[in-house]
């Protein structure tokens, strides 16, 4: 059935719309382009209209008429995904949500938004309550947190939380569904998990209430080392800690370094180095650490102070960022190695063609290693090589180079997720072509 945009445009009034050409294109893609893959099946695809609601009575009158003319409908947070999670595969609606901003009330640990607010605008706020997110990605200077529990998994917080699907790390989320008669539900506790990383295929998010941690002063923190091993075996250490208060671990091996263009003044050469986070008055302990495997602190920062360097963002996919902005030819793994001792065989089987990079988090209670190492990227074929390498050694691969969910880092659809799209989105609008389960 053909669409009149036109008739769409009119019954949509007077919510916000994009039609100019290049801003949609603009607003239909994200960090794609990572994966050589992707950038061949996705550079192409956009949307007809952009939306941008301010309400939920503006969500639920797109979803009405979405379901009326059976229009597509994909949801967007800041786009700083990086396999195509809010691309729409069949044009149709993007529904912008950076205007549902408002933080509805911060309380003792607790937080109530709109699902458009940008996490370091959230985060400024409720600092001054004495609390911050739990965890953040790289990008949380521009991404939102809606998005984020949409399409990321974890990051900076997760060597103490876990991952964002871990229980305890959503209390509770609004969601408008795409039935005949669309409504807000709301789903608490375990019910999250319906619509946690599931790329905005099950319904649209427009609130989360969501647990806070302590706000501690935190240290930015360098330490180089002799070699990769020693950082890596500091990094679990440190990591295992649990006396030394900390939000990130991010270990990097010296053939990385050089991507790392704001921070070359802080090495005399190329090191395997820490990247950390860790509160103030941990340094101590932290020294006595970092002695015992003979590194060198060679940077420490406050992050009050509004002139350093934010390691941050130079940890997680920040990483890919960088390292593409001198080598675009540069993709990426994801891989849980779960021990150090898997880390360093494929560290030595593969040597500078899969430059490692560790991130350290929480799984089942315990602190693992997890890579997005660097990948220089040759062939497609070569590309699966390496990763049939790794997973028949007993390495997880969260594939990049797909957009499909089972094909990504889940490898299947819990049932209680298909389940529930078939109730909220049974004519399966919902950001067409990311589910298999679902055809």
């Amino acid at each position: 059935m053909t669409i009149d945009y036109q008739l769409i445009i009119e019954e949509l009034k007077p919510i916000k719309i994009i039609q100019e050409a290049e801003k949609i294109k603009q607003l239909s893609l994200d960090y794609y382009y990572f994966s050589p893959i992707l950038e061949k099946q996705l550079g192409e695809k956009k949307a007809d209209l952009v939306v941008i609601p301010n309400t939920e009575e503006d969500v639920l009158k797109v979803a009405q008429i979405c379901v009326k003319y059976k229009i597509p409908l994909t949801v967007r947070g800041a786009g700083t995904g990086n396999y195509g999670q809010c691309i729409p595969l069949n044009g149709g609606i993007v529904l912008d949500m950076s205007e549902m901003k408002k933080i509805k009330w911060i309380k003792s640990g607790v937080a109530c938004v709109e699902a458009g607010i940008k996490i370091s605008v959230l985060e400024k706020e409720t600092k001054k309550h004495g609390w911050e997110l739990r965890m953040i990605p790289s990008t949380y200077k521009i991404a939102t947190l809606g998005g984020f529990f949409g399409g990321g998994s974890g990051g900076i917080g997760s060597i103490n939380y876990g991952q964002l699907k871990d229980r305890g790390n959503l209390y509770r989320v609004k969601v408008i569904t795409l039935e005949d008669e669309p409504k807000i539900i709301e789903l608490k506790g375990d019910e999250t998990r319906q619509i946690n990383h599931a790329y905005g295929t099950n319904g649209i998010i427009t609130e989360l209430e969501i647990p806070l941690a302590p706000s501690y002063n935190w240290l930015d923190v360098i330490v180089t080392f002799p070699d990769f091993i020693k950082a890596l075996k500091f990094g679990q250490e440190l990591a295992d800690s649990d006396g030394i208060v900390k939000k990130l671990v991010s270990i990097q091996a010296k053939s990385i370094v050089k991507y790392f263009s704001s921070l070359k003044p802080y090495f005399e050469k190329e090191q395997d180095c820490a990247l950390l986070s860790v509160d103030e008055n941990s340094l101590f302990s932290l020294q006595e650490l970092v002695k015992q495997y003979d590194g060198e602190i060679i940077y420490q920062q406050n992050l009050s102070n509004i002139n350093h360097v934010n390691l941050i963002e130079f940890t997680w996919n920040h990483t890919t960022f960088h390292a593409r902005n001198i080598d675009p030819t540069i993709t990426y793994l994801q891989t849980f190695f779960f021990t150090i001792e898997k880390v360093e065989q494929m560290y030595k089987y593969f040597g500078d063609e899969v430059m490692m990079h560790i991130e350290f988090l929480r799984v089942a209670g315990k602190a693992i290693p997890a890579g997005l190492q660097l990948v220089k990227f040759s062939t497609e074929e070569r590309l699966n090589e390496i990763i049939k390498y790794h997973e028949d050694n007993g390495a997880f691969i969260a594939n990049p180079h797909t957009y499909i969910l089972e094909d990504g880092g889940r490898k299947s659809i819990e049932p209680e997720q298909l389940n529930f799209k078939k109730k909220v989105d049974p004519y399966g609008l919902m950001n067409q072509g990311k589910m298999r389960s679902w055809k």
